[in-house]
């Protein structure tokens, strides 16, 4: 099972999350990242390798 943590103090909201995604496991909500649909998720880290402030962690 994935675990997706957004770090709320470190998100700047800047959507590269989003962006990056390919299967929209992300939204921004409230002008911060939040995990919308862990399921999807592949763990292909690239949300986490893209966020400009480190604010995602992925754990399987």
């Amino acid at each position: 099972m994935v675990k997706i943590e957004v770090n709320q103090e470190k998100c700047t909201g800047c959507g590269t999350c989003v962006d990056v995604c390919p299967v929209g496991t992300y939204e921004i909500k409230d002008g911060k990242s939040v995990p919308i649909n862990v399921d999807a998720c592949l763990v292909c880290r690239a949300c986490e390798t893209q966020c400009p402030s480190g604010a995602i962690t992925i754990t399987e």
